[in-house]
């Protein structure tokens, strides 16, 4: 399950060796309301915390569809290619599948494995890494070229994204691609670019729709609360993306 916009995520530290367990104790100490799931012979390790202790005597891929139905962030203190078997029967869609992270066993890397967009394992890997002293290590090319990640831009705002997954895809494209891109608002919250880097050179804001030159655009990104009519899209064609924030902003 992904998390929402507004709900505390459901967090869980899954470790099965000695270092790992003893890694996610020290994360844990940060993150009290985080559970932790281990191997039951290295229980011990987690005794004095506040945390919600589960100890498996079976086999972890026993326990990977209950996490997966029971959590939002899956932080692993266990090898890549293990936790990809592990997750592979389980995977349904990036709307629906928690954010996976692997921790290695030295804990000089955070890596998020799966939904890292929409379900927040890219900016829980970047918090995780900060509390470790480790690296994040982000292949999303929105986060690497630190420009507008398009399926979920406003999310942190409450805004909702309108839009075919085709536009979104499309879109996100020629973001990352560098092309020119037409950034309109006429509603919603200026504090929607909350990365430490300046925006990107190729986007270009606007206050209204009727002020943008679209031929000069590879995609247009509206932030409003009008109507947008079946012409306009069909007229945009996979070009467009919607963002609706609440009504009282």
């Amino acid at each position: 399950m992904t998390e929402t916009a507004t709900a505390t995520p459901r967090i869980c530290l899954v470790a099965i060796t000695k270092h790992g367990a003893a890694l996610a104790t020290r994360l844990a100490r940060d993150l009290p309301d985080a559970h932790i799931r281990t191997s039951a012979k290295f229980a011990a390790q987690f005794a004095g915390l506040p945390n919600a202790l589960h100890a498996y005597e079976g086999a972890l891929r026993d326990e990977i569809g209950p996490l997966f139905a029971d959590y939002d962030q899956l932080i692993c203190f266990i090898s890549l290619g293990a936790v990809v078997r592990l997750i592979a029967p389980h995977l349904k869609s990036k709307d629906e599948d928690p954010g996976v992270i692997v921790v290695d066993d030295a804990g000089q890397y955070v890596i998020p494995v799966l939904s890292g967009h929409v379900g927040g394992a890219n900016e829980w890997s970047e918090r995780v890494a900060d509390l470790l002293g480790a690296a994040p290590v982000l292949t999303t090319a929105s986060d690497v070229g630190r420009t507008i990640p398009v399926d979920i831009l406003g999310r942190h705002l409450g805004w909702t994204v309108e839009a075919p997954k085709i536009n979104i895809t499309r879109v996100s494209a020629h973001v990352v691609n560098g092309e020119p891109i037409a950034f309109v608002q006429e509603a919603g919250s200026p504090h929607w670019w909350t990365r430490p880097t300046p925006l990107p050179d190729n986007i270009h804001r606007y206050e209204r729709y009727a002020d943008v030159p679209l031929d000069r655009y590879a995609a247009l990104l509206w932030v409003t609360h009008a109507d947008v009519p079946a012409e306009r899209w069909d007229a945009l064609h996979e070009r467009l993306v919607v963002y609706r924030p609440p009504l009282d902003t």
